[in-house]
């Protein structure tokens, strides 16, 4: 039955691999677990409430990805997004976190709406070759900031907004010793060399007091507080509009860029670039989308951290299936859930961004016109630490540097139709 699902054969695969990469990816990003209630709850919604939205949207996202579209791209409520949620449209705005919830499920229903009709596909198939690499790359270099962050090697610096941070500390420690077993096991061929560093560093840390052992089993906690709670008639004012397409805009890309760097990594696009099953895969993320807002969560988008698990060798959408299966357990598992750190998770996510830098070589360096956007859009993204605003720097200085240098023949009516959009919603952010 699962060959016949997931077409595991064709794909170089098989069940065991399968499952070691979806319980890799989970742990890359099981974070969100304990994250989002926490940045959510700061809005005045039930934390408890949160962390079951989180895990039930998680789980359905990814099972919609890996049974319609087959892809090992895992899905769950978006960093980033649940920021701008709760820091911008209700503490910075004013608005209720019903009404946030309510744009939240407009952005959604019109993100649905781009993907039935294929606007979402025709746009990321318009996006060059070179600007696809750059996008992987950028995405690596946007993950080594997190997990650098993360395990406390990099931190802020008010002098030079970034510096080094205290490489005594256990954590910083643990991290960097992760990444080199990481790496070691990864040349010698040993499998699931992932998931077994980050295995080993928990281990470690619990061992050495710097982590504490949360428990095993806990009873989840009622979801009836943020169930349904979303107001959409509230969000349907006009002060809304521009925070409605904040969330679709952000949402777009950076799913449009996960889904490039992740399908690129695990080898699922065409020598054309084309990715086999795209409108599934759009089609999956934004109903995903639609589900969160209803059970009471911030944008359900595709994870960067399916990256991890492609790295493990997963191919198939049982690797999602393995993760949205995770997630339900966690309801019942918080506490052991828990107990993996975040700087565990780092040396995985820096040994991904490794492997996703490489597309760097397919680069013609030769080519200023072409050189110069793939640069600016991968520094852009972990500098701005926005996939979307990296997309958007990208294309437009491609599009651009073509029209000035007189080879427009060499763009098409997204790109120009994007380059503009792009400048516009720049200019609004900068004011």
């Amino acid at each position: 039955m699962l060959e016949r699902l997931f077409q595991l054969r064709a794909h170089g695969t098989n069940v065991r691999t399968e499952i070691l990469a979806g319980l890799t990816t989970f742990l890359a990003m099981a974070y969100i677990l304990a994250v989002n209630p926490s940045i959510l709850g700061a809005t005045g919604m039930d934390k408890g409430a949160v962390f079951v939205a989180t895990c039930l949207a998680a789980a359905i996202g990814s099972a919609v990805m890996g049974l319609i579209a087959n892809y090992p791209i895992a899905l769950a409520p978006g960093m980033g997004l649940n920021a701008f949620f709760t820091y911008t449209v209700v503490l910075h705005l004013g608005h209720t976190w019903q009404v946030a919830l309510g744009a939240v499920f407009i952005s959604a229903v019109l993100f649905f709406l781009l993907s039935i009709f294929r606007i979402r596909e025709w746009v990321i198939n318009s996006i060059p070759l070179p600007l696809r690499s750059a996008i992987a790359a950028g995405i690596g270099l946007f993950l080594a900031l997190i997990a650098l962050k993360s395990a406390g090697i990099v931190i802020a610096n008010p002098a030079t907004l970034v510096g080094l941070g205290d490489l005594k500390a256990p954590s910083a420690v643990l991290a960097i010793l992760g990444f080199l077993l990481i790496v070691a096991l990864d040349a010698l061929r040993v499998r699931g060399a992932v998931l077994i560093g980050i295995l080993a560093v928990t281990v470690a840390a619990i061992g050495l007091g710097v982590q504490a052992f949360g428990g095993i089993v806990s009873a989840p906690p009622s979801l009836m507080p943020t169930l349904l709670q979303l107001d959409i008639k509230g969000a349907l004012d006009v002060s809304m509009v521009s925070i409605i397409f904040a969330f679709l805009f952000v949402d777009l890309f950076d799913n449009s860029g996960t889904l490039i760097g992740v399908a690129k990594r695990a080898g699922l696009m065409s020598a054309d670039g084309h990715m086999p099953k795209m409108g599934r895969a759009l089609v999956a993320d934004s109903t995903a989308a639609l589900a969160g807002s209803l059970l009471g969560t911030s944008t359900t988008t595709s994870y960067i951290e399916s990256a991890a698990g492609v790295s493990a060798g997963g191919r198939t959408g049982l690797t999602a299936i393995v993760v949205a299966v995770l997630f339900l357990l966690a309801l019942f598992f918080a506490p052991l859930a828990s107990s993996v750190p975040d700087f565990a998770t780092a040396p995985a996510l820096l040994f991904v961004a490794v492997l996703m830098a490489s597309g760097l070589a397919e680069i013609d360096w030769r080519d200023v016109t072409v050189a110069a956007p793939v640069t600016v859009t991968a520094l852009a993204m972990p500098l701005t630490f926005s996939i979307a605003n990296g997309i958007a720097f990208g294309i437009i200085t491609w599009t651009a540097l073509k029209l000035l240098t007189g080879r427009w023949r060499e763009l098409n009516l997204a790109l120009v139709v994007l380059s503009i959009l792009f400048v516009i919603k720049l200019g609004w952010y900068a004011g």
